[in-house]
């Protein structure tokens, strides 16, 4: 691979379009689109009790989703980095003429993609929703890019953890304890025991920090800038850190 003419983009998209191909030719992804989609109706329709509810929206998928993808997309993602650390690879990939930061951001991108695509497969309830009665599509799509932003927010935290172990386990359990700290400071019966303890505007404060609260205004069909802003920034912040890390390990 030749980079040196190439721009910043284009080494992006050769890195993305390298890192696709690995899931493309993986066993692994497959049994995740599988195990997600599954998980997905058991859920919403098992669960959820979805046809008990008598009610045309997608508002019980939605509210799995943040517990869902929280176990899974570590699951997915675990190996990012890990997997090249352990098997030495992660030399080669650096040795090439490109930058840290363009290997961490086309490594992402592939895996979001990844994510994307597991996520619009569940397009079927969207047809069944239709079938059943006339839902509100406007709100069911503002939901689906709020999946789409929560996966990238719990991705991007993966990818940090994955840079800083070469034993996956670890890279899984420290993902998920992570991701789980973020849905639980805004869970309800969580704040609701904070409230013993702390004054009212101090518990909105750090409920602010939480994936739930910003998610809840996609799953009710609201587009907030400020939940958009939350979002990304994490995935940036997340990201930057990652790029720490594997310049860290470039360096020993």
């Amino acid at each position: 691979m030749n980079t040196s003419s190439l721009s910043t983009f284009n080494i992006i998209k050769i890195i993305t379009r390298r890192e696709l191909g690995v899931y493309m030719d993986s066993a692994v992804a497959y049994v995740f689109l599988i195990a997600y989609l599954l998980l997905a109706g058991i859920l919403t329709f098992t669960l959820g009790g979805f046809f008990e509810r008598n009610d045309a929206s997608l508002g019980i998928f939605f509210n799995w989703m943040p517990w869902l993808l929280i176990f899974l997309v570590p699951a997915m993602g675990m190996r990012l980095w890990s997997e090249e650390r352990r098997l030495g690879t992660i030399e080669f990939l650096l040795t090439l003429p490109i930058t840290t930061a363009q290997a961490v951001v086309g490594k992402f991108i592939a895996s979001w993609i990844f994510l994307i695509v597991a996520i619009v497969l569940s397009f079927p309830l969207v047809i069944t929703v239709n079938v059943l009665g006339s839902p509100d599509n406007g709100a069911i799509v503002a939901g689906y890019v709020g999946c789409f932003l929560l996966a990238g927010t719990y991705l991007s935290i993966v990818c940090l953890t994955s840079a800083l172990t070469k034993n996956q386990v670890i890279a899984f359990i420290l993902s998920v304890m992570a991701c789980l700290l973020l849905n639980l400071i805004g869970f309800s019966p969580v704040t609701d025991l904070m409230g013993r303890w702390l004054s009212p505007q101090s518990i909105e404060g750090i409920a602010n920090f939480s994936v739930l609260s910003h998610f809840d205004g996609f799953q009710r069909g609201i587009l907030d800038s400020r939940d958009l802003i939350y979002f990304v920034s994490v995935m940036i912040f997340s990201l930057y850190l990652n790029n720490i890390a594997v310049k860290n390990a470039r360096a020993r």
